[in-house]
């Protein structure tokens, strides 16, 4: 759910306006404690929010293991990644973004959710992937970067490199349909693979 603002954040289709006077957009959270609830974002240019369809193959996937799960969300946009797992009963999410204006309807929608056990980190999600040591390793980890900035390979080298995933965690990541996968560790298997429109979505366990 993201756009460019790692230098960075991921958009199929561009918005056309932004600013603190752009028109909100919103998404709704379609499963668990908040279903229906809907979640306000900033258009700023690149932000895409995962749709609906894909959100609910990915909850499909990850069913058996959500609950309690620890999560990050790497490229956050609206939020509906991390807001979604917390209300199908993840035990926390770490929500890292970098646009300001993306920051404050975070922040402004954890509030209105009463959502406790989300962390929004105002970060570049790479620096933050070299310099944060894990306080608690992720079980689940959601990577949905900009589309054209090619940072999949370079979120899952630092991913395994700094120890941030936990023993069987789930590693999530989106790309356009026409772009190769990153070269994973060999210690992650593929579980899960489909193409939605001009987005693939993949699952990946590690060991």
């Amino acid at each position: 759910m993201k756009h460019p603002r790692h230098s960075t954040s991921s958009s199929k289709f561009p918005a056309k306006t932004s600013g603190k006077n752009a028109p909100l957009g919103q998404v709704r959270i379609i499963g668990g404690t908040w279903r229906g609830q809907k979640l306000n974002f900033v258009p700023v240019e690149g932000l895409r929010p995962t749709g609906d369809r894909i959100r609910e193959t990915l909850f499909n996937w990850l069913a058996p293991t959500i609950y309690d799960a620890h999560c990050l969300d790497l490229f956050a946009g609206s939020g509906a990644l991390g807001f979604e797992a917390l209300s199908r009963g993840a035990s926390s999410a770490t929500l890292i973004e970098q646009d300001p204006a993306a920051i404050r309807l975070l922040q402004q929608n954890q509030s209105r959710l009463k959502a406790e056990h989300a962390h929004i980190v105002k970060a570049n999600a790479l620096e933050w992937l070299r310099t944060t040591k894990a306080f608690q390793p992720f079980d689940i980890v959601f990577l949905d970067p900009p589309f054209a900035a090619s940072l999949l390979q370079s979120c899952c080298d630092l991913l395994k490199q700094k120890s941030f995933l936990a023993a069987n965690a789930y590693i999530y990541m989106e790309s356009e349909c026409n772009q190769p996968p990153p070269i994973i560790p060999t210690s992650w298997c593929a579980l899960k693979e489909k193409t939605t429109g001009q987005v693939t979505y993949r699952l990946f366990r590690s060991d």
